[in-house]
């Protein structure tokens, strides 16, 4: 009798996972859907298509990217996050997703961690400040001496409340003990358009979108937020060798799949996506944007997210960082 309970819970269960299993090895027989929350353009646009296509290469795949902007990456992080879990609906994110845990603590419509299974960190993009040709300012350690000359009376954009660029202007100010003031912009050209004008004194971005600005001798790079100097920007400090401190900050770009989808297809996604990501070609392609490729497990993913959500929520705390 034990012996028959037995066999019949065992035939019960593989009646559960042999259907999944089945779905894994005959994956992908469809197109795949490559959700990115933001418009098109931009390094998370450009650093998704890259790799997507590479990995359409490497395997004959169909994967056709679909660009879902709103709500600061809300809307198509929702719409991914609510897609069926059977490896044909992929979601593209960056800083922002961690920022949003604590920015809209309670009133997201999905978890930014448990709805999510990650597939692979795809690259980091260390941040650059630059600062207007009117500030007399030459590195950062005279940055932070004429601010503290001067509290309240110097101005940082950033794309928006949240962004990367932001909370690492809030964190630059927390360590320097500087009084800075932030003015938030609809994206990085307007912000630019006052930096180049005048009217704003720092800008914080990545390095793709200032660095033409900056060659053409528009604005001045003072410094990148990493521990080294970028291969593409050999001639820019760090924010430490600038004379400011060993601090970090990054925009990054992650792929992440709805919750349950099965182990199999994430690892699978995950190998290719990292086989595309560091063939020479694409490495010297992210080079040139200022990424430091990735490329790695679903359970690195995983930790690097979250140490990501716990880093930006002491600095939206400390800083009292309100959503829009």
């Amino acid at each position: 009798m034990r012996a028959f309970v037995f066999l019949r819970g065992l035939a019960a269960s593989l009646a559960l996972v042999l259907p999944f299993c089945a779905a894994a090895q005959a994956w992908p027989n469809k197109p795949i859907k490559w959700i990115i929350p933001y418009t098109p353009g931009g390094i998370t646009d450009s650093a998704t298509r890259m790799v997507v296509q590479k990995v359409q290469e490497q395997t004959g795949w169909t994967i056709v990217v679909e660009n879902k902007p709103g709500a600061n990456s809300i809307l198509g992080a929702d719409f991914v996050a609510r897609s069926s879990p059977d490896g044909y609906t992929f979601l593209t994110v960056i800083g922002a997703h961690a920022a949003n845990a604590t920015l809209y603590a309670g009133r997201l419509p999905y978890d930014v961690v448990k709805s999510f299974a990650p597939v692979s960190l795809v690259g980091v993009a260390p941040l650059l400040m630059t600062v207007n040709n009117n500030l007399p300012v030459k590195d950062v350690k005279e940055l932070i001496a004429y601010t503290k000359a001067n509290p309240g009376k110097v101005s940082f954009g950033s794309s928006g409340v949240g962004a990367a660029a932001h909370l690492t202007q809030e964190l630059f100010k927390q360590v320097t003990a500087t009084d800075m003031v932030h003015v938030p912009y609809k994206g990085t050209a307007p912000a630019m358009n006052d930096l180049m004008g005048g009217s704003l004194q720092i800008l914080t971005d990545t390095p793709s979108a200032l660095m033409p600005h900056v060659r053409s001798g528009k604005i001045k790079a003072l410094a990148v937020y990493s521990a080294k100097r970028l291969p593409g920007l050999a001639d820019v400090p760090t924010i430490a060798e600038a004379g400011g401190p060993a601090i970090e900050g990054s925009t990054w770009v992650m792929f992440l799949a709805p919750a349950a989808t099965p182990r199999e297809i994430v690892n699978r996604m995950s190998a290719e996506t990292a086989k595309a990501i560091n063939t020479p070609e694409m490495k010297a392609r992210f080079e040139s944007l200022g990424i430091e490729s990735g490329g790695n497990t679903p359970e690195q993913a995983a930790k690097f997210l979250d140490d990501e959500i716990a880093k930006w929520a002491r600095v939206i705390a400390a800083a009292g960082v309100k959503a829009e």
